[in-house]
């Protein structure tokens, strides 16, 4: 099995697509039941985010998953496969962990070193889980990749410089303006709307509007205000006076449909005092702010396109020691990996060894008994061969598992189970223990005495796992 990630972001794919592409709640839900289900796929989570859309998966074959996935990624986000191909990326086994690695240390957004998106990762990861579609392949590189976020910012500056998405927005659209004389409307009451409200009142405006669908959370968000920054909360189904007293639109809600219309702008503009010119940043995917918009004079519209041609502030240096924790990060994992995969044939090697001396043992103790030994004395020529035959393995099995570590790994792994003669059917039964069952030891052995593999021992050696553990 193999990493394997499928995706397009604000680097690959103009808004048009992206806010087309993203997924959520049922649809999102079903992407993950239905990719789950491909013949060739055992587990996957989905991060879907207003600059991301990618599909990872741990798959059997690589054409066949990346067929699969991409066209359940066309049909559940409504994009055709002849639109959505152009914007797509694919990455596969190294370069998938490498690229996820990348993600959640921020090297890869809008913003460099934004941090939202450490949480995004994780609430992909949750929303797999709970819905069982994450096995324990991605959910330790899931685990790996957070470690990663949180000593890129632990360790490096990249947070510090690393504005959010919203501060670059912010900035942008005041530019060399006043914010001390700036009148802030933020639509929407959810993550980003609480972010845009404290990041504009740590800038020091003068006042912040909340407007919301439900008034009880736009309330909330605004009584949360500190700074002694003014606050008010607007009226969502009547915006034109909110906008109107405003000199920054803020949108960011979590609406299917447009939140601001052209005519919605022109009545504003017809109550509006203020001579300067009205600003919307639209943060939401899909848009709140209809295109129309930019066009009515007086207006300026700042979309995620816009923002990411402005995003930067990351030095040169933070952005190198971020890379080194993650190229740090993945040859720990990668050694790890390859070290895991030689694990079966030790223990297949160890299981075929204990099948052999029991068998000999067992005919020995049956012709030193007829002669008069005692059992004491069998118990000791039992134990005297066990560490023989212990001692014998002991070093190319160590060695092996320090071999295993390098990119050839593999190799000193085939090479052993053609010199042991392994039979490969007990390799990949250990090896399909080993998934099920994380904990299980080397005495999880399927073997018969003679060495042959017995396809029903390994039913019957689980089942006795179990009942030993009630």
């Amino acid at each position: 099995m193999s990493v394997l990630v499928v995706g397009l972001s604000h680097k690959s794919a103009p808004v048009s697509v992206l806010e087309r592409a993203a997924v959520s709640g049922d649809t999102l839900d079903k992407l993950l039941h239905d990719v789950v289900h491909l013949p060739d796929i055992a587990e996957t989570f989905v991060i879907s985010t207003c600059n991301r859309v990618e599909v990872y998966a741990e798959v059997d074959r690589f054409h066949a998953g990346v067929a699969g996935v991409c066209e359940l990624l066309s049909r559940h986000s409504g994009v055709p496969a002849q639109e959505l191909t152009g914007s797509l990326y694919v990455h596969y086994e190294d370069r998938a962990v490498q690229h996820l690695l990348a993600v959640s240390s921020g090297l890869e957004s809008v913003v460099v070193g934004e941090d939202q998106i450490i949480g995004q990762v994780r609430s992909a990861l949750k929303a797999a889980d709970d819905r069982g579609t994450l096995g324990r392949s991605l959910r330790d590189l899931g685990r790996l990749a957070l470690r990663v976020g949180k000593r890129a910012r632990a360790e490096t500056g990249i947070d510090r410089l690393g504005l959010s998405l919203v501060s670059v927005g912010i900035e942008r659209a005041v530019g060399d303006g006043d914010l001390a004389a700036t009148n802030v409307l933020v639509i929407g009451a959810g993550a980003m709307s609480g972010l845009a409200v404290a990041t504009a009142a740590r800038a020091g405006v003068a006042k912040i509007t909340v407007a919301n669908r439900t008034r009880e959370k736009a309330e909330r968000l605004a009584a949360g205000v500190a700074g002694g920054v003014a606050t008010a909360v607007a009226d969502l189904a009547d915006l034109a006076p909110a906008i109107a007293a405003a000199d920054l639109v803020i949108s960011c809600t979590g609406a299917s449909g447009l939140v601001i219309t052209a005519p919605d702008v022109r009545r504003a503009l017809g109550q509006r005092s203020a001579a300067g010119p009205l600003v919307f940043l639209d943060l939401a995917m899909p848009r709140d702010v209809a295109p129309e918009v930019a066009d009515l004079p007086g207006t300026r519209v700042l979309g995620m396109d816009e923002l990411s041609a402005a995003a930067g502030g990351v030095g040169a240096d933070e952005v190198t020691a971020v890379r080194a924790i993650v190229e740090e990060e993945f040859a720990a994992y990668g050694s790890a990996v390859r070290a895991a995969r030689v694990t079966p044939t030790v223990v297949a090697l160890r299981a075929k060894a204990a099948t052999v001396v029991d068998a000999e043992l067992t005919r020995l103790a049956g012709r030193l008994t007829d002669e008069g030994v005692s059992g004491h004395a069998l118990e000791e020529i039992a134990q005297a061969v066990r560490r023989v035959v212990d001692k014998l393995l002991h070093a190319p099995t160590v060695r092996v598992k320090e071999l295993a570590s390098s990119p050839d790994g593999e190799e000193y792994a085939a090479a052993l189970r053609v010199l042991f003669d392994l039979d490969p059917r007990t390799v990949d039964a250990v090896t399909h223990a080993e998934v099920e069952s994380p904990n299980l030891t080397t005495s999880l052995l399927y073997a018969d005495a003679d060495g042959s593999f017995d396809p029903g021992e390994k039913a019957r050696m689980k089942q006795a796992r179990r009942e030993g553990n009630q």
